[in-house]
């Protein structure tokens, strides 16, 4: 490829709307172009990277066993009414109607319309394991979308699907993929975490989210240094920081706190470790009819040590509150605790509430916490003597860095990780559902067991490049840069001598598989370097007469810099080597 056919168009400054700096880069190099907020052109530099992904993804997921197909983009509401997700996907599916009034989705994603091809696909046991997958665009109405093409609406997404005969075997088909990921994201040259995650609102109950580790990440990755341990830090399980529940030492006592709503400010107003004080949060639970009216409310108090946070994820597996639940009105608080938010504890509520304590706080002693009375804490509360054990003990933190890793193997850190793959066991979530059977060994129908595979194709770009870059742009891993290396013409409408070697040059590499561009648009020399660093080729090669007259060629990776200068008879031996070997 020639830069004066190819399309260029790089900008000094990022738009102002620009909040990331992977969406700020790809925006200065021209890679996308924005149509509408979290909706994107993709122009041909970006393009070209996306299809480079695609063909790892291809590669190692064909080698796996898995099969491509391709699904509509837009789906049926009644396959999707069959799971019940019709109504349960919320605002982000968009919904939309033909001009029959037929109610259809833009596909966010496609486990029913897969399932339904395994209904009627698959009848028999001989027919199994099957994984079929995709490459296709996909459509999620975020609320508010940002950062560029890690959280747009429209992007391109693989998704794929295992149907097997029992769990054993979906086990394995679940391994198969978890290996395949790895080995994509080892290829695209990536600095990842494979982490044990949630599995949300798909469903199912194994479940590993692959993270690009990078401080703009949004995600919390807890992980042990000393192990094998890695944990989304909703499931990241926090374990008891207190080995045992000391004995009561200190007279229950009201104390004034005028003021103090926070833990924070009580433990400094008393001048004590905010380690000792408990904090309590309050929560509802309703029971509707078939109708969706609210039949019954239950008021759940939830105790965690002053410094640590909660994690809705682990309450939401807390029985009796799996179905929902919701922060609890401030009326409703009045009504059980007869004080405002702020002072609230678990002793002697004025109504019953069920108490929830966590594991840390249930060995606390002598602590201090609200006392359901406006300016008014307890001190000196113990479990037993002042108020009951609570009803349920649970996990129901977030971890903190320096907690003991629950493999017992060390301390736990946390880093920030961008998502970019998701593999789920789903079970038979979707199969029992849809009554998707084929027909076993002994002649019975059985449920398939599913897996559920994703990777975000765009996304992918966004938390490379927000992984690798510098103050002069993007430093694109090798295997998915626009183009391998450049060699920049210094002077082509000038010297002969600089066009017949840049062309020989270039059609060696070319000859070579190296996938390579010549800027043959007679800039500057300035102008030319500043462009393919801000668009990050890996390998630059540079031709000028001055350079030619002295015997050399110069040769500058951009990711280390520096620059060295070839024999022109040895120079793309050696640009063909580097490339070759993945050296920049």
């Amino acid at each position: 490829m020639r830069a004066t056919r190819f399309h260029l168009n790089t900008l000094k400054e990022a738009p102002a709307d620009a909040e990331v700096v992977s969406q700020k880069l790809m925006l200065r190099a021209g890679m996308i172009r924005k149509v509408a907020a979290g909706i994107y052109d993709y122009m041909p530099l970006g393009l070209r990277s996306i299809r480079k992904i695609e063909a790892i993804v291809r590669e190692e997921l064909n080698r796996a066993g898995a099969l491509e197909i391709v699904m509509p983009l837009m789906q049926p509401a009644e396959l999707w009414q069959e799971t019940g997700r019709w109504d349960k996907m919320g605002t982000e599916m968009l919904r939309l109607r033909d001009r029959h009034e037929r109610d259809f989705a833009l596909q966010p994603t496609s486990e029913e319309v897969v399932t339904d091809i395994a209904r009627q696909e698959l009848k028999s046991y001989r027919q199994l394991p099957k994984n079929f997958y995709q490459i296709q665009t996909k459509f999620r109405d975020e609320r508010r979308p940002r950062f560029g093409v890690m959280r747009g609406r429209e992007f391109i997404m693989k998704d794929g699907y295992s149907f097997d005969r029992d769990a054993e075997a979906a086990g394995k088909s679940y391994d198969a993929m978890f290996a395949a990921y790895r080995n994509i994201f080892d290829r695209i040259g990536l600095h990842y975490r494979a982490v044990a995650a949630d599995t949300g609102a798909i469903g199912g109950d194994r479940s590993h989210e692959f993270q690009v580790i990078a401080d703009t990440g949004e995600d919390a990755i807890v992980y042990c240094p000393d192990s094998e341990f890695a944990a989304n830090i909703e499931l990241a399980e926090a374990l008891p920081l207190l080995p045992a529940r000391a004995a009561a030492n200190a007279p229950l006592t009201q104390t004034a706190t005028p003021g103090r709503e926070t833990c924070r400010d009580v433990a400094g107003f008393l001048g004590v470790p905010l380690t000792s004080t408990v904090k309590s949060l309050v929560l509802a639970s309703d029971e509707t009819d078939a109708a969706g009216h609210i039949t019954a409310t239950t008021i759940w108090l939830l105790l965690l040590r002053g410094d640590h946070e909660l994690n809705e994820t682990k309450v939401g597996k807390i029985d009796g509150l799996k179905a929902g639940f919701r922060f609890a009105t401030e009326a409703e608080i009045i009504a059980h605790f007869g004080s405002k938010p702020g002072y609230l504890g678990p002793v002697a509520p004025i109504k019953p509430v069920r108490i929830v304590a966590d594991r840390t706080v249930i060995n606390m002693a002598d602590f201090i916490c609200g006392a359901n009375l406006e300016d008014f804490h307890y001190t000196g509360v113990n479990w037993g003597r002042d108020l009951p054990e609570p009803e349920i003990v649970a996990d129901i933190r977030n971890v903190v860095v320096g907690d003991p890793s629950p493999d017992g193997k060390g301390t736990l850190a946390i880093d920030r990780g961008i998502e970019v793959g998701h593999v789920f066991y789903l079970g038979d979530k979707y199969s029992r559902a849809m009554n998707a059977t084929f027909l076993d060994i002994d002649g019975k129908p059985r449920f398939f067991e599913m897996g559920c595979y994703g990777i975000g194709l765009t996304r992918i770009l966004g938390a490379a490049i927000e992984q690798n870059n510098d103050e002069r742009g993007i430093i694109w891993p090798s295997a998915i840069a626009p183009f391998e290396a450049v060699i920049c013409a210094v002077g082509w409408g000038k010297s002969e001598a600089v066009r017949a070697e840049a062309t020989r040059l270039y059609e060696t590499l070319l000859a070579a598989g190296v996938d390579v561009i010549l800027d043959d648009r007679d800039e500057r020399p300035g102008v030319m370097f500043a462009d393919w660093e801000l668009i990050g080729v890996p390998h630059r090669v540079t031709v000028g007469e001055r350079g030619l007259k002295d015997g050399v060629i110069e040769y500058q990776a951009r990711r280390h810099g520096g620059q060295v200068k070839l024999d022109p008879a040895t120079a793309a031996k050696h640009v063909i080597t580097l490339v070759k070997t993945g050296t920049a």
